[in-house]
């Protein structure tokens, strides 16, 4: 199977699903011949590459949405008690039910059947477990009494060599990893359905998966990384140039990713309390987490900078939050404009009382404050 042609396969699903597509190309792959078809642990899109191969594009599009589905709508976070095997066939079963509902076409060998149209995962696998034949086994997924030929066949699939080896490979050194990465997924997802429903292009049966009332009224950290996230992946490098067009001796910046670079301001003026400090703080190492590669620029500021620090992957955040005087913030955008080759995001901590700067700034700043305020420019995202 062609990478090209998998690339391509995500760029049309992007133009005829957005939000199927904006999740798949997200997906990590890895080619196995240890399986028939193609399995996603959320982690790895595994396939087959002679399956893929003698797939349609409409057929691999569902695959691969298939996968980036899987990752996103965090089912395992829904399973409790039930047997882990069990759960993901439900799982799988109502997700192609969805794609199918949208107008997909499901490729060979797939879970797939009408009967489960419109229904949830959960009402899936109480199904699926009240048709098993022998009873006698309880909730230790080791014990596979019961399972017919195809769950059986799944079973040794995700135990498989390349399986556990793709597992190994993507298995996170520290669990706070394994949190950022589901946490990435989830606010993809959140971030792609919500421009659907701005778009009025929300995808038929979603509504099974996701909340559809709850989106609409984000949490504030969802929202901040929300615009962190707007950043994060619109930093582009001159070194090293994009290989697109490398072959025709024109340079191009590729896009770098990788690496989060962004100006982060404290108030700490005396209007701003130990509680509120707190809270900045925290705020602060949630990001330095969630984005393991940064560059943060740090600066305390009430009537005048307290303090500047920049903090660089793997440093602990150690910072003193002296001040208590009034608040001014205009030091801060001078301190900027004046030290940094280039600034694109400021997010300011603060309560909003004090002096702002008489005209905006050429980069994006987002202000954080505890209450709604109304303020010159920028975005306020109100702690709640």
């Amino acid at each position: 199977m062609s990478v090209s042609r998998i690339s391509q396969i995500k760029a049309k699903l992007l133009v005829e699903y957005p939000y199927f597509g904006t999740l798949a190309s997200r997906l990590e792959l890895q080619e196995s011949d240890n399986i028939q078809a193609f399995l996603s642990d959320g982690v790895v899109f595994q396939y087959n590459s002679d399956y893929l191969e003698r797939l349609s594009d409409a057929e691999l599009g569902c695959a691969l949405s298939n996968g980036a589905l899987h990752a996103a709508l965090s089912h395992e976070n829904r399973r409790n008690d039930r047997m882990s095997w069990l759960w993901q066939l439900a799982t799988d079963y109502a997700i192609n039910a969805m794609l199918v509902e949208n107008g997909m076409t499901p490729p060979p060998h797939i879970h797939f059947h009408t009967r489960f149209e419109g229904m949830y995962a959960e009402e899936i696998y109480a199904v699926l477990k009240s048709e098993i034949q022998n009873e006698e086994y309880d909730d230790d997924e080791a014990n596979d009494t019961g399972f017919n030929e195809e769950n059986r066949r799944r079973q040794q699939q995700m135990h498989s060599p390349d399986q556990q080896e793709a597992k190994a490979k993507n298995r996170p050194e520290m669990e706070v990893d394994t949190v950022t990465k589901e946490q990435q997924w989830h606010q993809q997802m959140h971030k792609a359905l919500k421009q659907a429903l701005e778009g009025n292009d929300v995808p038929q049966g979603i509504e099974r998966f996701v909340n559809l009332d709850a989106l609409a009224t984000l949490n504030w950290r969802e929202l901040l990384h929300h615009a962190v996230e707007r950043h994060f992946r619109s930093d582009y490098a001159q070194i090293p140039p994009s290989k697109k067009l490398l072959y025709r001796g024109i340079y191009l910046p590729s896009l770098h990713s990788e690496l989060l670079r962004l100006v982060v301001a404290i108030d700490s003026s005396g209007s701003v309390d130990e509680r509120l400090l707190s809270l900045f703080i925290a705020e602060v190492e949630s990001l330095m987490i969630l984005y393991p590669q940064h560059e943060i620029e740090l600066v305390v500021c009430d009537s005048k900078i307290r303090s500047h620090e920049t903090f660089y992957s793997g440093e602990m955040l150690d910072v003193s939050l002296s001040g208590g005087g009034a608040t001014d913030f205009r030091p801060v955008f001078e301190w900027i404009e004046k030290t940094l080759f280039t600034c694109n995001l400021l997010l300011y901590f603060t309560d909003t009382h004090g002096t702002f700067p008489l005209r905006a700034p050429d980069f994006e700043t987002v202000w954080i404050a505890p209450e709604k305020a109304d303020v010159p420019f920028g975005e306020v995202i109100v702690l709640a």
